[in-house]
C-alpha cells in the first residue's frame, strides 16, 4: 500500500470519527436542552402548577419535581446501559432520544392547576420521570460512545464534547428564554402560555436528532466484543465484579455533580432571588457564563491528553474546597451583574477540571463488556443523590433563613471527592480501553 493510500485511509478514518462524534454530540445537546428547558422556564410556569403567593415556595416545589427526574435516572442508567452493552451503543442512543421527545411533548400539553387541580403537578412529575429515564440512559451510553470512537491520543479532547453539548443544551434553553423575553412575548404572555413553546421546540428537535442517529455507525470496541461472544449476562451481575471502579465513579462524581448543578440550574434562581438581578440581567449573566464554561471544556480535555486526567481532578478538588464559600458569599453580597458574571466565571475555571474529563475517566475505568452500565448506573445514582437535590436543598436552606449553609455543604462534598481523586489511578496511563473481558 502506498503512502498516498495510507494517507487517504487515515483521513477517511478521521472523518468517520469526527462525523460520529458530531452526530452523537448533537443528539446529546438536544436531550439536555429538553431536560434543562424545565429549569430555565420554571420561573414562569411554577405558579401555573403550584398555587400560593410565595415565589420561593413555588420554586422549591418546582425544584422538587426537577429532582424527580433524577430519582429514576439510575433505572435509566441500568436499562439503557444493558441495551448498549448487549445490543449496541447506537440502538440505546436512538431509544433514549425518542423517550425524551415524548417527555417534552407531555410537558408542553399538560393542563394547569387551575384546570385540573392536583392532576397538573402529578402529570408534570410523570413527564419529568420519563425525561429522567431518558437522560439516565443518555449519559452512560453517550460517554461510552464518544470515548470508544475517539483515538487514544485525543480521547480527553473528543470526549469533552459530551459536556460541551451538555452545557450547550442548557445554553440553548437559556437563549430560547432570552428570545421569548426580549423579542416575541410580553412577561404576561410568557407566564400565561409562552413557557410551553420551548418544550414543543424540544420535542421537534428530538425527532431531528433521532433521524440523525439512524446513521451512526457502531463502535469498533463493541463490534470486537460481539465477535468474541454472543453470551448475554446480567449487566448488574457483570458490574458486581468491579466494586472498586463503581466506588471510584461514585466518589469522583459526588463533588463534581453538586458543583455543576449549583452553577447551572440553581444559579439562575440564585441570581434572581438572592442577588436581586432583574429577568434580563439574570438571563444574560446565566447565558454568558455558560458560553464561557462551554469554551473551557475542550481546552481542559486537550490538556488532560497531555498531562493526564488526575491533575485536573485534583485541581477541581483543592480549589473547590478552598474557594466555594468565598465565591458564593461574594455572589450573595454583590448587586452588580458584571461582578456576578466574573465570580461565576471564576467558579467555572475550577469546576471545568471535573466536567471536561469525568466522562472519559469513567469510561476508561471499565472494559467493553460492562462499560455503558459501569459509567451510567453508579453515575446516575450519585447524581440523583447529590446533583438532583442541589437546587432544592439550596432553596430549602434559603426558605428557612440559612442560605449560607449550602456553601458549607457543597464544600464538604467536594472535599470528600478530593480524597478519591488523590487516591485513584490516572486512567490516561492505566486505562481499561481495549479490554473486552
Amino acid at each position: 500500500m502506498t503512502h498516498v493510500e495510507d494517507g487517504r485511509l487515515e483521513l477517511a478514518d478521521v472523518r468517520r470519527r469526527l462525523s460520529a462524534i458530531f452526530v452523537g454530540s448533537i443528539g446529546n445537546l438536544v436531550e439536555w436542552y429538553d431536560f434543562y428547558a424545565y429549569a430555565a422556564f420554571s420561573l414562569y410556569f411554577a405558579s401555573a402548577f403550584f398555587p400560593g403567593t410565595d415565589p420561593v415556595v413555588q420554586q422549591l416545589n418546582a425544584a422538587i419535581l426537577f429532582a424527580f427526574g433524577f430519582i429514576v435516572r439510575p433505572i435509566g442508567g441500568w436499562l439503557f446501559g444493558h441495551l448498549a452493552d448487549h445490543y449496541g451503543r447506537r440502538s440505546a442512543l436512538m431509544l433514549s432520544v425518542l423517550l425524551m421527545c415524548f417527555g417534552s411533548l407531555m410537558i408542553a400539553v399538560t393542563p394547569t392547576y387551575a384546570s385540573i387541580g392536583i392532576g397538573a403537578p402529578i402529570m408534570l412529575g410523570l413527564a419529568r420521570m420519563i425525561q429522567g429515564l431518558s437522560l439516565g440512559g443518555e449519559y452512560g451510553t453517550s460517554a461510552t460512545y464518544l470515548t470508544e470512537v475517539a483515538d487514544e491520543k485525543h480521547r480527553g479532547f473528543y470526549s469533552s464534547f459530551q459536556y460541551v453539548t451538555l452545557i450547550g443544551g442548557q445554553l440553548c434553553a437559556i437563549l430560547v428564554l432570552l428570545l421569548l423575553q426580549q423579542v416575541f412575548l410580553t412577561p404576561v404572555q410568557l407566564k400565561a402560555w409562552g413557557w410551553r413553546i420551548p418544550f414543543v421546540v424540544g420535542a421537534l428537535l428530538a425527532i431531528v436528532a433521532l433521524l440523525m442517529r439512524r446513521n451512526l455507525h457502531e463502535t469498533d470496541d463493541f463490534m470486537a466484543l460481539k465477535k468474541l461472544t454472543t453470551r448475554k449476562t446480567s449487566s448488574i451481575a457483570a458490574l458486581a465484579k468491579y466494586p472498586r471502579e463503581v466506588l471510584v465513579v461514585v466518589g469522583l462524581t459526588m463533588g463534581g455533580t453538586t458543583a455543576f448543578y449549583t452553577y447551572t440550574t440553581y444559579m439562575q434562581k440564585f441570581l434572581k432571588l438572592s442577588v436581586g438581578l432583574n429577568d434580563t440581567q439574570t438571563t444574560l449573566v446565566t447565558a454568558s457564563s455558560l458560553i464561557f464554561a462551554l469554551v473551557l471544556q475542550p481546552i481542559y480535555g486537550a490538556l488532560s491528553d497531555r498531562i493526564g486526567r488526575k491533575p485536573l481532578l485534583i485541581w477541581f478538588g483543592v480549589m473547590g474546597t478552598l474557594c466555594t464559600i468565598p465565591l458564593l458569599r461574594s455572589l450573595q453580597a454583590t448587586r452588580s451583574a458584571l461582578v456576578a458574571w466574573l465570580l461565576i466565571a471564576a467558579a467555572w475555571l475550577i469546576v471545568a477540571g471535573y466536567t471536561s474529563i469525568n466522562a472519559v475517566v469513567k469510561a476508561e475505568l471499565f472494559p467493553t463488556r460492562v462499560r455503558a452500565t459501569g459509567v451510567g448506573v453508579p453515575y446516575a445514582v450519585t447524581v440523583s443523590i447529590f446533583g438532583g437535590t442541589a437546587e432544592s436543598l439550596a432553596l430549602w436552606f434559603k426558605s428557612i433563613g440559612h442560605e449560607g449553609w449550602f456553601a458549607y455543604y457543597l464544600t464538604a462534598v467536594i472535599a470528600t471527592s478530593l480524597i478519591v481523586y488523590a487516591s485513584m489511578r490516572d486512567t490516561k496511563h492505566d486505562s481499561a480501553m481495549g479490554r473486552h473481558e
